[in-house]
């Protein structure tokens, strides 16, 4: 890849910001997106906006957060594109016309769906995203009000909406951990 003129990285300092961050944006993206091989696209759409206007950033903020800015409007426009809305549609066709399961597959994915994980996933996005960036990725309150582009209360209020509507859907033993937080 040759260096662009707006950028001011090499390669090699590229690759080095790719193995560090990757495997945590593509976490990210999944977390919001629930899809592995779209998570991948959007955190190769990130590396490549970040390479072209890595000349843009002014470090005040950590790369890490820059990046998850990056990640998670990306990950705003997935869910917002035409694309996205009409794969959701088909996907629920289909499994509206096929929904041929034994006893079994019903309990394994019923099991599956009562955790903790998939009970969070299946919040709205804009209670969902506040509890992975702070419980899951350990952001404060403060730096999600930057990612989000909103103030610190909203992203309290956010946090403590999430809270309230995962008590009603979750088991009191999964619940623990959040409880007194």
């Amino acid at each position: 890849m040759p260096v662009h003129e707006d950028t001011k990285l090499t390669d090699g300092e590229m690759k080095k910001i790719m193995d560090s961050h990757g495997e945590y944006l593509i976490r990210l993206a999944y977390y919001y997106v629930k899809d592995w091989t779209t998570a991948e696209d959007i955190m190769q759409e990130v590396f490549i906006s970040y390479y072209r206007k890595s000349a843009q950033f002014e470090n005040r903020a950590s790369l890490k957060t820059y990046l998850s800015k990056i990640t998670v409007n990306k990950c705003h426009d997935h869910l917002r594109s035409w694309k996205n809305k009409r794969s959701l549609f088909s996907n629920s066709i289909s499994g509206l016309i096929s929904s041929r399961k034994s006893p079994e597959e019903s309990l394994e994915k019923h099991t599956d769906h009562s955790n903790l994980t998939n009970k969070v996933l299946e919040l709205p996005i804009k209670y969902r995203e506040v509890i992975l960036l702070f419980y899951y990725q350990e952001f404060t309150s403060k730096e999600i009000s930057e990612l989000l582009n909103c103030s610190e209360n909203t992203t309290k209020t956010r946090l403590r909406r999430a809270k309230d509507l995962l008590r009603e859907k979750v088991d009191l033993k999964e619940w623990e951990g959040m409880q007194d937080e």
